[in-house]
């Protein structure tokens, strides 16, 4: 069973939201952040990316940029950009890109079901960004941005959400500056919301970190840590949840996220494409940028040129949860065998682009010089993310890149 509770979150007043929401700070670098919050001194940025409002703001993991987005975040419910609703709630968070929506239940999660695995995970974290996170939350008291989770959908769930969506207004409606949509819902209904918690205890066993694996380590460390330092601690405190959206696996959307090599391993390009022939059937493709459609197939941009690349049967295995993956033939059979890329995460070797960005972006770092190859790939899916969660594994990394991006400053969770 899921455990989620409702909670007096901190939002900005609706004539304020669109200045305050942002982006999510992992996203953008320090350049785009301080571009993107030039103007805005309400930009929630100036929270998640304190370190813009610091003279030497190059000192990333510092005490000084954490105790900064603790004075910012104080600093914005002083000038009432961020309000403490009067009645904890549930909201519901709709977003719309293109013709694809999603919409998902805000609200806490427990740091027990991510200890216990109820909370289901399918990456690796980085010991130095979780340790970032952590000094963070100790820091400044909030989860300034949610864990974007997913959850195998339950129709009496959905039905539950589409009731409130049809018979409420909306607490927030706008569409950002990259054109997507983005709707919030509060509901404040004590006995709608036993309901909705209710359904997600007897109906939904697991949930699944789609993005946020970070986040969420990091939040269940700081529970942790707040808990073993509080001798009165009765498990109900704020700091054993942390801020979450949950959105059913029938709405969720992946898509590809593309490579970049920096060299071919002193290989020319004619000798490259000989030495991935016994692994990959080859077809040049021209100029026209090539997109692969369905699994087993790549996209190879070199020397100007597209090419696909079609795996050979014996590049993969369909009872394996993780050697059924694309990125797994592509890792152990292209970048590990031929190119000698055997860690992806610190390789500096390679690059990755998410599939927002298009194959334009692939060509464009090529032509520019400074990478000589791009391969493209086919998304993950749902039912892959959620089999290999359940099997325990781990995806390769920058397996997924979910679209829509959760903003950031919708709802913050305070819990010290």
């Amino acid at each position: 069973m899921i455990n989620i509770k409702p909670f007096k979150g901190y939002r900005p007043p609706a004539d304020l939201v669109e200045k305050v929401a942002a982006v999510p700070y992992d996203v953008i670098n320090l350049q785009e952040a301080k571009a993107m919050a030039t103007g805005n001194p309400q930009s929630f940025l100036h929270i998640t990316r304190s370190e813009i409002d610091l003279p030497n703001n190059d000192q990333l993991y510092s005490q000084e940029v954490y105790d900064k987005a603790r004075s910012n975040f104080l600093y914005f419910a002083e000038k009432g950009w961020l309000l403490e609703d009067e009645q904890e709630s549930i909201y519901l968070y709709r977003q719309q890109m293109g013709d694809h929506i999603q919409t998902g239940i805000l609200a806490l999660s427990s740091t027990a079901d991510y200890f216990n695995n109820r909370i289901k995970k399918h990456e690796f974290t980085r010991p130095v960004k979780e340790q970032d996170r952590i000094n963070n939350m100790k820091t400044s008291g909030i989860h300034a941005g949610p864990v974007f989770l997913t959850y195998q959908h339950v129709t009496e769930i959905s039905t539950w959400v589409a009731d409130w969506v049809n018979n409420h207004q909306a607490t927030y409606h706008f569409t950002a500056e990259d054109g997507i949509i983005h709707t919030l819902w509060c509901v404040d209904n004590p006995e709608k919301i036993e309901v909705l918690i209710e359904l997600f205890k007897s109906k939904v066993p697991a949930s699944y970190i789609a993005d946020g694996h970070h986040r969420a380590a990091s939040s269940a460390k700081v529970g942790k840590l707040l808990a073993e330092a509080n001798p009165n601690d009765t498990g109900a405190e704020p700091y054993h949840y942390f801020l979450s959206v949950l959105f059913p696996d029938n709405e969720m959307q992946i898509l590809d996220y593309n490579r970049l090599i920096k060299d071919l391993n002193g290989l020319s390009s004619q000798s490259f494409l000989e030495a991935i022939e016994a692994d990959f059937d080859i077809e040049k493709q021209g100029t026209e940028a090539y997109k692969p459609n369905t699994p087993r197939y790549f996209g190879l941009y070199l020397d100007q040129q597209w090419y696909s690349l079609k795996a050979k049967p014996h590049t993969y295995n369909e009872n394996d949860a993780i050697d059924t993956l694309d990125i797994s033939t592509l890792s152990t059979y292209l970048l590990d065998k031929v190119l000698g890329i055997k860690d992806q995460r610190t390789d500096d070797r390679i690059d990755f682009v998410g599939g927002i960005r298009g194959l334009f972006e692939l060509e464009k770092r090529v032509n520019s010089g400074d990478w000589k190859m791009a391969i493209a790939l086919h998304p993950v899916s749902i039912q892959q993310l959620i089999d290999i969660a359940d099997s325990g594994e781990v995806m390769p990394p920058k397996s997924t890149w979910f679209e829509p991006k959760l903003r950031s400053g919708l709802v913050v969770h305070r819990f010290a």
